[in-house]
């Protein structure tokens, strides 16, 4: 099942990449550029694990990333139809190298398991 999860999230960062071929007037460097900016979000948990939850999750959420596209489509402001591609194609990628929403706790534990070194266990 996870690899079929994986597929499907990096045929969503590929649709995300063709969208942005297709539709941005914008160089195609910019978009490798851009690509890891998401990820200022973490920056929140300077005010605790919760705000950083808060904010992190808003800027990594697939719905927040597909209306910000669908606004700057409807708007015609490039940017920020570019923005959204930018957080939809992060979003995906992220998922793809098991990164997920944060839940409150701490910024390892996410809705696809627990990342970074595990806590080594006593006996």
């Amino acid at each position: 099942m996870k690899t079929l999860l994986n597929l499907e999230e990096i045929a969503m960062f590929l649709a995300a990449v063709v969208l942005f071929n297709v539709q941005s007037p914008y160089a195609w460097w910019l978009f490798p550029l851009c690509l890891l900016l998401p990820d200022l979000s973490m920056l929140g948990y300077a005010a605790g694990n919760k705000v950083g939850a808060w904010v992190y999750n808003f800027v990594h959420h697939k719905g927040i990333a597909i209306l910000v596209y669908l606004a700057g489509h409807a708007l015609a402001l490039d940017w920020l139809a570019f923005t959204g591609i930018i957080l939809f194609a992060h979003s995906c990628m992220d998922r793809v190298f098991g990164y997920g929403l944060k839940y409150l706790t701490a910024f390892k534990d996410t809705h696809l398991g627990e990342i970074g070194p595990k806590a080594k266990r006593t006996a």
